[in-house]
């Protein structure tokens, strides 16, 4: 199975993935999504699932990002330390089918003071990289359950940090007292501003969580608007991180556009440009990119 005929990038998450069958300029010829995440497949149930990509998008090489090279994945593709490029997640795929499916590593930090992961992201941040979306020397946010804000530097990922905003949120809007008044979808506003600009003033924020029941109780919050503060409080709480880290004058955000104007929303309220970047269009820039080094 020659990749340069074109073949299959999966962004293999938790409880989605993404597949999309690529031709051998680099364009996306057909895709579907569904809800077979890493935790909806058993152990003895990867290689049906891969069977079933491609009795869907073709019998063709996979590239496997995500989710599905963890521990709870098909096989553990052990992390890339950082500083990594391109040429460092091509050393470091996971052959399943020697020449036929690979997964993708993820990336590491580790030092006396800091250790993080990340799985997927990368894919996008060098794509985004390889394909000119980004400088080779920049600062990166990219919103999703787990934010990651990352420095690249001479086309690497030099340092990033996570934090916890989107699983904060989804918890909180299922379980605990706030979430009978979480139903609402979130909507860049009034009330929306008010919570990041507290979010990015430091704001105690188990505080002000609770703050917002009793806001509600007492008639000083309208129910309809504590989904779009509470979003607006975390979302203010993580670019206050993003920030602090930031050492250049732009901050660029890769994800789902309807996260990244969230976060472009409140990096402008505190002081900080940002432009936005499609992660579907940076994942399948890197998913190409690293089809066509394969060796």
């Amino acid at each position: 199975m020659p990749w340069t005929d074109g073949f299959i990038a999966v962004d293999w998450g938790t409880t989605n993935r993404r597949a999309y069958r690529i031709d051998r300029d680099g364009a996306c010829l057909s895709s579907f999504v569904d809800g077979r995440g890493v935790l909806s497949v058993g152990t003895d149930e990867f290689a049906a699932a891969a069977g079933d990509i491609r009795a869907r998008l073709g019998d063709l090489p996979l590239l496997l990002a995500g989710m599905v090279g963890s521990t709870r994945g098909w096989v553990e593709a052990p992390y890339v330390p950082c500083p990594a490029g391109l040429d460092d997640l091509i050393r470091g795929l996971c052959w399943i089918e020697p020449g036929a499916i690979a997964i993708v590593p993820g990336l590491s930090i580790k030092d006396e003071d800091h250790a993080d992961v990340m799985r997927g992201e990368e894919v996008q941040l060098l794509g985004a990289i390889e394909s000119a979306m980004i400088p080779k020397r920049c600062f990166v946010g990219h919103p999703g359950t787990h934010n990651k804000w990352v420095r690249i530097s001479d086309r690497r990922v030099a340092d990033f940090r996570t934090v916890m905003t989107g699983e904060m949120f989804a918890t909180l809007r299922r379980h605990g007292i706030l979430a009978d008044m979480l139903a609402d979808p979130v909507v860049p506003g009034d009330a929306f501003d008010e919570g990041a600009r507290r979010g990015l003033q430091g704001k105690l924020l188990t505080a002000e969580l609770f703050s917002v029941r009793a806001r509600v109780l007492l008639g000083s919050m309208n129910r309809a608007s504590a989904s779009s503060f509470v979003s607006g409080l975390l979302i203010g709480a993580d670019v206050g991180v993003g920030l602090e880290m930031a050492s250049q004058a732009e901050m660029i955000l890769v994800g789902d556009p309807d996260l990244t104007r969230l976060y472009k929303r409140a990096a402008a309220l505190g002081g900080m440009p940002a432009r936005e970047i499609d992660g579907e269009a940076a994942f399948l820039a890197g998913a190409a990119a690293l089809a066509k080094a394969i060796p």
